[in-house]
């Protein structure tokens, strides 16, 4: 089964972190991370209410330390791309579709959740490994934090033991890298390159790799950049 933490990134109002607490204690989620939130005080503590130990355990860390120790990483956000022309925001998929993407993980998955006023970057998004949106009414289309917190817990409690591990964040940006080499070596357009880069951490993500798929990966580029580098 995934190990599944809920990270609040910059959340702005304690009183929502205590309620995410109380609703991840209601759905049996106990990993709580914070990546500098507001200061928690007497509010966050009366709503997280006989949550207090899942308040009390959160971690504390930084956005770049969250993508490099956990294995997978589901965004979420309210605001959509309308084309695959500008990839940040797609494809987006529903909880239930991620609840389906992520069961036979056997690794470490974070879902994030951004500011109350503005939700996260496009810099945090792009990294992502899945991009997660709730399908919501276009009259009133803005939840609470801690109301979309409690959706994803729903379709995500319960979920069925994974099956094998994934590739670490560490094989995957090394990955990554060399992709980003190889775009060199075969003189792939500099105005394309952000999308592009975007676009293959998108379908790399949700293919959910192992070790050996990546490794495989590193040996056919190797083999194309020797045929490159001795094509005559």
């Amino acid at each position: 089964m995934p190990e599944i933490s809920i990270v609040l990134v910059e959340p702005l109002y304690d009183g929502n972190v205590g309620f995410t607490a109380r609703v991840m204690k209601n759905f049996g989620f106990d990993r709580l991370v914070l990546v500098n939130p507001c200061a928690l005080g007497d509010d966050a503590i009366m709503r997280a209410s006989h949550a207090r130990d899942v308040l009390d355990s959160a971690r504390r860390m930084t956005i770049d330390e969250v993508y490099r120790e956990f294995d997978f990483v589901v965004a979420t956000t309210g605001e959509v791309s309308k084309s695959v022309c500008t990839p940040t925001r797609m494809p987006y998929y529903t909880p239930a579709e991620v609840r389906e993407i992520i069961a036979d993980i056997d690794g470490s998955v974070a879902i994030l959740f951004g500011r109350e006023n503005w939700g996260l970057s496009n810099a945090e998004l792009e990294r992502a490994n899945l991009i997660c949106t709730i399908p919501t009414s276009e009259v009133y289309p803005i939840l609470n934090l801690s109301h979309a917190v409690g959706i994803l817990c729903y379709e995500l409690a319960s979920l069925p033991r994974g099956t094998y591990p994934l590739a670490g964040p560490i094989e995957m940006e090394s990955l990554y890298r060399h992709i980003d080499a190889f775009l060199d070596l075969i003189e792939h357009p500099d105005f394309k390159r952000d999308n592009t880069l975007t676009l293959i951490r998108r379908v790399l993500g949700r293919t959910k790799l192992t070790t050996r798929e990546v490794s495989t990966l590193h040996g056919l580029m190797r083999r194309a950049e020797w045929h490159l580098e001795n094509k005559e």
